[in-house]
């Protein structure tokens, strides 16, 4: 699979007409997961966020809002495995993003995974 293929088949995990039921915080930060900079990021952080966006709670929106402020760069490693979270900034969110993240096929839709 390309990387153009990848990346037409993570857009049908943007919420580009968002469910009614999730409110306008949870929009922005679903918009604010696609838009990040680089489109590694974008995928790895898009398809997370579309995916469990809905259920967070108070604190793990938080958490989110603050993972959103990392490094573009950073995150990626981290997302990657490349590197280790750093003590200062791992929470549980993120480090469940990381275990997602490193599975195969993360950023793909379900049905498109091996």
């Amino acid at each position: 699979m390309t990387r153009d293929d990848m990346s037409q088949n993570a857009e049908s995990l943007k919420l580009t007409d968002p469910e009614p039921t999730l409110d306008a915080r949870r929009r922005r930060l679903n918009f604010r997961a696609w838009h990040r900079g680089t489109k590694e990021t974008d995928l790895m952080v898009g398809a997370f966020v579309a995916r469990n966006i809905a259920a967070f709670t108070e604190a793990e929106l938080l958490e989110l809002e603050q993972i959103l402020e990392l490094p573009d760069v950073d995150l990626a490693d981290w997302l990657m495995g490349r590197r280790p979270i750093p003590a200062e900034v791992v929470s549980p969110l993120l480090t469940r993003m990381t275990v997602e993240c490193t599975q195969s096929g993360a950023g793909l839709p379900p049905d498109l995974r091996p």
